[in-house]
């Protein structure tokens, strides 16, 4: 059995990813790793080579900014990471996403247990979506709780953007989410514990991709109801990167909620009440 990982990134510096700890935690358990790189205005290039390990393979590509549509320029840079993995799956990690060291020996069982099993087109992770600070995770139904992140690499996929992927029918024209089956270990996601400067950068760079206009970022304007503490141990090769601050993270106390935060505080209340679980999920759950 062979794993591939992948990812893309861009001016991973300047925006505060911390993408070299998302490369270096799933090296011991992949076969190779695709690095796409696209043009950058830092020292993104140069820092991940500076991992010197043989196992990753570098791809350099340059992104066309003219591509303004629902984030599917991201689709184009995933992907053209994805056709260059060669393993029997294909692991996509996010330069914000790290695996803990104790989840490592899980996902390799579920890949080998799964491998013969062609009905098992992808394999899902939970996910902690850390906020404000380390010791805060959101849990809102607005927040996908459970994701594809390892494919088949033998099955007809592509992604719409960054986040997750169709599956080709048959019939060739029609798409699905992939079947998938749960790994048993989660995606430590740190992208909203760098700093707001960090946020605010990235977005106001980015939103071009959405034809969308940046608007700045406060991490105190959310609803506090969402924002629970963590007391697990966070993985060993992100501890020195993340922010020192101690307890909840706290939300501005006039914040008015949004709409969307509305809907997503009853939609919570409907989970607590009926033992239900509503949030997206961009896969189909093989049971």
């Amino acid at each position: 059995m062979k794993i591939s990982a992948f990812t893309f990134i861009k001016n991973g510096t300047i925006f505060g990813f911390p993408y070299r700890e998302s490369i270096r935690s799933v090296l011991p358990i992949v076969d190779e790793f695709i690095v796409n790189v696209g043009d950058s205005d830092d020292d993104t290039l140069e820092r991940i080579l500076e991992i010197d390990d043989p196992k990753i393979r570098i791809i350099q590509s340059h992104w066309n900014d003219r591509m303004k549509v629902s984030g599917y320029v991201y689709g184009q840079q995933k992907m053209i990471a994805q056709f260059n993995c060669t393993g029997d799956w294909a692991f996509y990690l996010e330069g914000d996403e790290i695996v803990h060291e104790n989840d490592l020996k899980k996902i390799v069982d579920a890949c080998r247990s799964h491998l013969d099993d062609e009905q098992v087109e992808a394999l899902t992770f939970d996910y902690y979506h850390f906020y404000g600070n380390a010791n805060s995770y959101l849990d809102s139904p607005g927040w996908y709780r459970r994701e594809a992140r390892i494919i088949r690499n033998s099955i007809r996929s592509y992604a719409p953007d960054g986040l997750f992927w169709h599956v080709l029918t048959s019939k060739s024209k029609v798409s699905r989410y992939p079947k998938a089956a749960h790994t048993g270990a989660s995606i430590y996601h740190y992208g909203w514990v760098r700093s707001e400067e960090e946020m605010n950068r990235k977005s106001e760079n980015v939103q071009k991709y959405w034809n969308k206009n940046h608007r700045r970022i406060d991490y105190r304007n959310i609803d506090q109801k969402i924002i629970r503490p963590f007391t697990a141990s966070h993985p060993a090769i992100i501890r020195e990167w993340l922010p020192k601050e101690e307890g909840l993270f706290r939300a501005n106390p006039d914040h008015i909620l949004t709409n969307r935060e509305k809907k997503h505080r009853f939609m919570l209340s409907l989970e607590r009440w009926f033992g239900l679980e509503l949030s997206k999920k961009h896969f189909n759950a093989l049971k």
